[in-house]
């Protein structure tokens, strides 16, 4: 009886997170165009901007690529820089671009206190300026996955997963970039709906660069504090490089009960994900090349006197034990 009654509450309380989340992220959400779309756009005789916060991570190496080849497709001429993950060198980048006066900049990621201020000083320059995932009221336009459905479907998926119960441990060391706010957000207004699910206190950290290596050890250590099988049920990272460290580390200590959450869709991961005895249970795979094709696009309608709305979604794919080698062969990895 009591089993019956807990399943019911949780089902109840699913299609009601799943009917509230949907209406919240589908206000003004408008999706990005077909590729087909944008056949005549052009940026002949145009300088773009394009400033990368580094490229070390799939999806930012497969974004910013895809926005250099996007911007010589359209004719026009790329000026493209890398911080390499050094904050000070992304302010310096961003400097140099509005100095040098490009008909555009798109900012990829980055830490929004840090950015932003130069975002409005390219804005006052005259200079129009576009984004990838960064929430900033600097941006014309955001290209970005719909992060709060991101946040909730994952979030859903892994309260499923543990039975609605048990701890998890969660990394929250980027609260300050905006996509990473939202989905934890997200993971919150999940949990707050199932009193036996509870996050482990303190929140672990997770770090750039070493970010692999540095997941597996804080992972290590917290399986020592809870050493009893049941003690934590799932990890959640707001991107999945952690969940690759946490992933290695559950199987070297097998504890491989204990399963691991993340999104990008990185593909080393969702190799994890496909392998039936990983504990990667799943992992929201964006599409990093659409992303940055669409900002491209998205400068060139701007420049060419279109209005463009706030944001732009690109559609992520949930993949996880069962839709893995779909969503996978739907981006082409594997």
């Amino acid at each position: 009886m009591t089993d019956e009654r807990t399943a019911g509450v949780n089902r109840r309380n699913l299609l009601k997170l799943t009917a509230v989340a949907g209406v919240v992220a589908g206000a003004g959400l408008l999706p990005a165009r077909s590729a087909s779309a944008a056949g005549e756009l052009s940026l002949k005789g145009k300088r773009i901007g394009i400033s990368a916060t580094g490229t070390d991570h799939f999806f930012d190496l497969q974004a910013y690529n895809a926005q250099i080849e996007e911007v010589k497709r359209l004719g026009g001429e790329p000026i493209a820089v890398d911080a390499g993950r050094n904050d000070g060198k992304l302010v310096s980048q961003l400097q140099t671009l509005i100095a040098q006066k490009p008909d555009a900049i798109v900012q990829l990621l980055g830490t929004l206190s840090v950015i932003d201020p130069w975002l409005k000083k390219a804005r006052e320059a005259d200079i129009p300026v576009l984004t990838i995932d960064v929430g900033s009221v600097n941006s014309l336009n955001n290209a970005t996955s719909d992060n709060w459905g991101i946040g909730k479907d994952l979030a859903l998926q892994l309260v499923s997963d543990i039975g609605g119960e048990g701890n998890i441990v969660v990394f929250n060391g980027f609260y300050g970039v905006t996509p990473c706010a939202i989905r934890y957000d997200q993971l919150v207004n999940v949990v707050k709906y199932f009193p036996k699910v509870q996050i482990i206190q303190p929140e672990l950290r997770d770090v750039i660069p070493n970010t692999v290596q540095d997941a597996f050890t804080q992972i290590t250590a917290i399986l020592a504090k809870y050493p009893e099988k049941g003690s934590i049920k799932a990890i959640w990272s707001a991107w999945d490089i952690p969940q690759l460290g946490a992933t290695q580390a559950l199987t070297a200590a097998g504890r491989t009960e204990i399963k691991t959450y993340g999104v990008d869709g990185s593909p080393e991961v969702l190799q994890l994900v496909a392998d039936p005895n990983s504990p990667a249970a799943a992992d929201v795979a964006q599409q990093p090349a659409e992303l940055g094709r669409v900002a491209i696009q998205n400068v060139a309608r701007y420049l060419a006197g279109e209005t463009l709305p706030r944001e732009t979604y690109v559609p992520a794919l949930l993949a996880n034990k069962q839709t893995v080698g779909e969503v996978s062969k739907k981006l082409g990895i594997g």
